[in-house]
Order: C-alpha cells, then sequence, then structure tokens
C-alpha cells in the first residue's frame, strides 16, 4: 500500500528546498514529484541526523533504550564504538550490544573495538586480540575499525596493532582515529597507515592541519568534551570533511537533544544549511557506508519532519517507512534486559589509601572542564600544610580499585573538583572501568567505594548524612531503565555533587575520563600515576 507525503524537501545533493508529494510503499521511496501548488504551510523533510562517533554505553542506557530517547530529536543511527563494554566483557559485551540494539528500528553501525584493553598499563577485563578483531570485523553488524587510541603503536609499527588495521582494510571498512594533540610528521604517519578520522581535536589549528592531509575532522559536543567552539569554523573550510558526534553524552543531555541541538547551534552562527546539514546527516553516512536511505528513489525512507530549518524541532522520525516518532511519543517499546557483568567485590579500608607526603612538591592532576584532557599542577607540600586539610586549597584525594581482582588501591591527587565534605565514585571509568572515586576524606571515599562494591556497579555520591547509588547492573556501565528514569536519578547526584561545591558542568562524567591514560596529560590507573605524554608512570612527590 502506498503511503504519501506532502512536504518541503530539503535536497542535500541538489543543494535546493522544493515542495514535493513523496511517495512510500513498503518502507522504500518509490516517487518524489513536484507539489508546487500545494499550501506553503508544509513541514520540512529532510534526511534523518546521524551521531558520527558514540559510545551507546556513556549514556548508561541500553541500546534500545538509547534509540527509544534519540528518535525524538532525530537522530536515525549511531557509529557506535562498542569499547567500554567489550573492556569489560571482551566479544560477550560486544554480542550483548548487537542482541540488545536489534530489537528496535535504528541504525546502529557498531565498529569492532581497536584497543581491548587500551593499555599495558591499566587492567582491564578483557583483551580482544588481533585475530578476534578480524572475525568481529567479518560480522555484518560490524561496520567498521574502532578508534584506534594506541597512536605510539601506529607510529612504531607494532605488529597487533598494524594487523587490526590490515584486517579493517582486507574487508572494505574504515578506520577510526583519535590522536589528541598528534601534529607534524607524526600525524602525517598516523593517517598514512589507513586511518580517516579524528575526533579528538581541540584546537582548530589542529584541526585544519589533519583536514589537509584528508582526515574527516568529528566536531564533537559531548557531556564532558566540548569542542564545537573551537572547531566551527571548519563548516566553512572545509564543509566536506566535517560529521558532528557525541563522543560521550549522558542521560540527562540526551532528552534536551542530540545532534538537532548542534545543526541548530550551527545555523545560529550563520552557516550554510546544506553545508550543516550534510555534516550531521549526509556525510557519516557515507562515509561510513551506513544502510540509512538518503532521500532518492529506490532508498529505505528514512527521514525527519521538522517545522523550520533553525531550531530542528521535530515534529515526526520514520525509518524504514514507518515513524518511529510522531505526536510526541516513539512507537517502539524497550524489551527487558537481562544484565551482564563482571566484578569482584571487597571493601576497601582507610590504611589502604592512606597516603604520606615523601616529598617537597606533590605532583597534581588538574582537571579542565569540558575537556579531557588534563594538566600537571606542581605544589609545594609545605605550601599546602597539613595533609588533612589539603582539600580546602581544593587539592582531593582521587582513587582507582581495581574491579576485576582484589588488589592495592593506586592514590594520587587531583584539583578542579572543588567539593567541600563530600566524595563521588563511578564504575563508568574510560578505558578500563575499574573504579575511580574523588574525595575530601579518606573516611567519605572508603564509605564511596563500598558502597560500589556493595552495588557491583554504578555511581555514587557520600557525604557524613548519606550514601546515594545510581545501579548500573549492566557490566558496572548501563541501567536497565528508560531514559527518563535514570536520567533522574542520575540528575539528583549531579545536584548532590553541585550542592556540595563542584563547579564543573558534568562533574561524574569528568571523574569517568581522569583514569583515560590515552588522553594527555597526567592521568591515574589501578597500577599507578601516569603521564600520557610520555607514556610512563611518574612519581607523586619529588
Amino acid at each position: 500500500m502506498t503511503h504519501t507525503l506532502l512536504s518541503k524537501l530539503v535536497d542535500l545533493e541538489q543543494r535546493t528546498i522544493r515542495k514535493v508529494r513523496i511517495e512510500i510503499n513498503e518502507g522504500e521511496i518509490t516517487g518524489i514529484h513536484p507539489a508546487e501548488d500545494a499550501c506553503d504551510d508544509l513541514p520540512y523533510l529532510l534526511p534523518g541526523f546521524i551521531d558520527a562517533h558514540i559510545h551507546i554505553e556513556s549514556s548508561m542506557l541500553c541500546p534500545a533504550a538509547f534509540a527509544h530517547e534519540a528518535v525524538k530529536h532525530g537522530t536515525i543511527g549511531t557509529v557506535s564504538d562498542p569499547h567500554e563494554i567489550a573492556n569489560v566483557l571482551g566479544l560477550e559485551g560486544v554480542n550483548f550490544m548487537l542482541e540488545n540494539a536489534a530489537k528496535v528500528p535504528f541504525y546502529f553501525n557498531f565498529g569492532a573495538p581497536s584497543c581491548v584493553p587500551a593499555t599495558a598499563f591499566e587492567t582491564a577485563g578483557a583483551t580482544l586480540d588481533a585475530q578476534a578483531v578480524s572475525q568481529l570485523l567479518q560480522h555484518s553488524a560490524i561496520g567498521y575499525l574502532s578508534e584506534m587510541m594506541n597512536y605510539p603503536g601506529v607510529l612504531f609499527e607494532d605488529v597487533e596493532v598494524m594487523a587490526k588495521i590490515a584486517a579493517a582494510h582486507k574487508a572494505g571498512k574504515p578506520v577510526d582515529g583519535h590522536a589528541p594533540g598528534l601534529r607534524g610528521e607524526d600525524a602525517k604517519r598516523y593517517f598514512a597507515a589507513g586511518i580517516s578520522t579524528d575526533h579528538e581535536c581541540f584546537t582548530l589549528e589542529e584541526a585544519v592541519e589533519k583536514a589537509n592531509l584528508g582526515v574527516k575532522i568529528l566536531i564533537r559536543e559531548g557531556s564532558a568534551a566540548r569542542n564545537f567552539e573551537a572547531l566551527h569554523p571548519l563548516l566553512k573550510s572545509h564543509p566536506q570533511q566535517v560529521m558532528f558526534c557525541s563522543d560521550d553524552k549522558h542521560p540527562d543531555e540526551l532528552l534536551l537533544g542530540h545532534i538537532n541541538k548542534l545543526a541548530a547551534r550551527a545555523i545560529g552562527l550563520g552557516y550554510n544549511v546544506f553545508d550543516v546539514l550534510r555534516a550531521a546527516c549526509i556525510q557519516p553516512a557515507e562515509h561510513y557506508q551506513l544502510k540509512s536511505g538518503r532521500l532518492r528513489v529506490g532508498d529505505t525512507a528514512d527521514f525527519i519532519l521538522v517545522n523550520n530549518l533553525t531550531d530542528f524541532d521535530v515534529q515526526a522520525t520514520y525509518i524504514q517507512g514507518k515513524p518511529v516518532f510522531e505526536n510526541g511519543k516513539t512507537s517502539f517499546s524497550i524489551a527487558d534486559v537481562t544484565p551482564k557483568n563482571q566484578f569482584v567485590a571487597y571493601n576497601i579500608t582507610r590504611e589502604s589509601i592512606k597516603t604520606e607526603a615523601n616529598g617537597n612538591k606533590l605532583r597534581v592532576i588538574e582537571a579542565l572542564d569540558g575537556q579531557l584532557i588534563t594538566r600537571t599542577f606542581w605544589q609545594e607540600t609545605d605550601v599546602l600544610g597539613s595533609m588533612e586539610n589539603w582539600h580546602e586549597k581544593d587539592v582531593l584525594k582521587l582513587v582507582v580499585v581495581n574491579r576485576y581482582r582484589q588488589a592495592p588501591p593506586a592514590v594520587a591527587f587531583i584539583k578542579g573538583f572543588g567539593l567541600k565534605n563530600a566524595a563521588i565514585g563511578g564504575t563508568v571509568a574510560h578505558d578500563s572501568h575499574n573504579i575511580v572515586a574523588v574525595g575530601t576524606s579518606d573516611a567519605l571515599l572508603c564509605q564511596a567505594i563500598n558502597a560500589l562494591m556493595d552495588s557491583q556497579g554504578g555511581l555514587v555520591f557520600s557525604d557524613s548524612k548519606q550514601t546515594k547509588v545510581l545501579p548500573l547492573p549492566v557490566a558496572g556501565l548501563m541501567s536497565t531503565l528508560p531514559c527518563e528514569q535514570t536520567a533522574a536519578l542520575y540528575s539528583q547526584l549531579d545536584q548532590l555533587c553541585k550542592s556540595s561545591g563542584s563547579k564543573l558542568r558534568s562533574p561524574y562524567m569528568t571523574l569517568s575520563f581522569m583514569s583515560l591514560l590515552v588522553i594527555p596529560e597526567l592521568k591515574l590507573s589501578d597500577l599507578g600515576l601516569f603521564d600520557g605524554s610520555s607514556f610512563s608512570f611518574v612519581n607523586t612527590f619529588e
């Protein structure tokens, strides 16, 4: 049965907007006919939005629950790296994501994780070697090799690293990049290995240099890393090489919008509507060879209807000819989830995280709001005074605890969180997802960490009055609840954290990256304090 829609077609190939009558039959566009005599009060019809790089796990939602919310904002697909759950559960975790995603109408384009574990300087829950990655790349639901974070391995032509890249090339699938701050000859060598994208540029100069090498630059605006303000001029200088991505998106922000908000922001700055929408809708689909339609006769009928081309508030989202979101409601339901996890629970004591000052200078991690990178901050210990009072100068203790086997905690110090008489923590701790916590006293840190041990995964807030946990029973990363309920629980913790002094926009997201060793400069793994610039462990005191 043929279904007809009257609309203003935003044709991103011809760069025109015209009134048309679109015919849809059995999920396919069978005709596009002029309708110039139709009234002017028609919705705009355009391809659906695609997030060009995201870790679904970072939304704390299972794939089906993520899709249920994302379609409300006109998102029809994601380029999804299951790297997070793979570091916890290996192939079992990747298969969980594929199976859960297959239950809903949405274009999940999953990658084969390239770095499990991310480095040899931390303890992860699994290993995916070149053979396992090669096998994954043969799967029809695996569309690319996920971000190659081990850029030293590429530069020094590590055998395993190069075998993974070769396997992707043999399968005819693109290789995603991850090279924060890599410039000059090193950048040329890295991308010459056949790596085609980068979502880690945090300055325009870096992005332009890489774009001039032919690299596709993903403008990232997530819950922690926010690079849109620095990189949006690429929409004018290199419009054919730009895509939009979130990378990491917490549930409270997903409720408010997705890629549609980035498109609206770009339009508000005066960029060409066709360039903006190609970056938001078409260029990810072309680069990753997605199966979603491009609004041509013979394509699957995947599109969205919006009132205007300024704020992109979505009236309806269609996938394969059917409205998955319309009249304010998502049309599909979310199936029940059976949690999977890997967690060894044990209590820690104050004695186990006690620290003695054994030097005149303290090496402190400086967290930067809106960035994944950190800075090294040197502090004279005699200026700080008694260690029990360091938190008064915003020098807080940071602890990482192995979740896969019982081991001594790793301890360092951090500034930028601003907490007063509180501790926060979580098992969302990139990339190995051990327990990470920051707090103003050893007692509160133990209180928070042991609450996470008891729940076997989640986020936590502790102060002298209470301990509240958001359980994340799926790999210690994801909830089994829908977005609204997960977001409400998360927002409660977020507000408790901010009412306890933190000025960070997203304190839990920022905390989750304090163990991400592949992002410079200074981070903490379960094995110790790590300098990402020298790629080596360093001392806390000197």
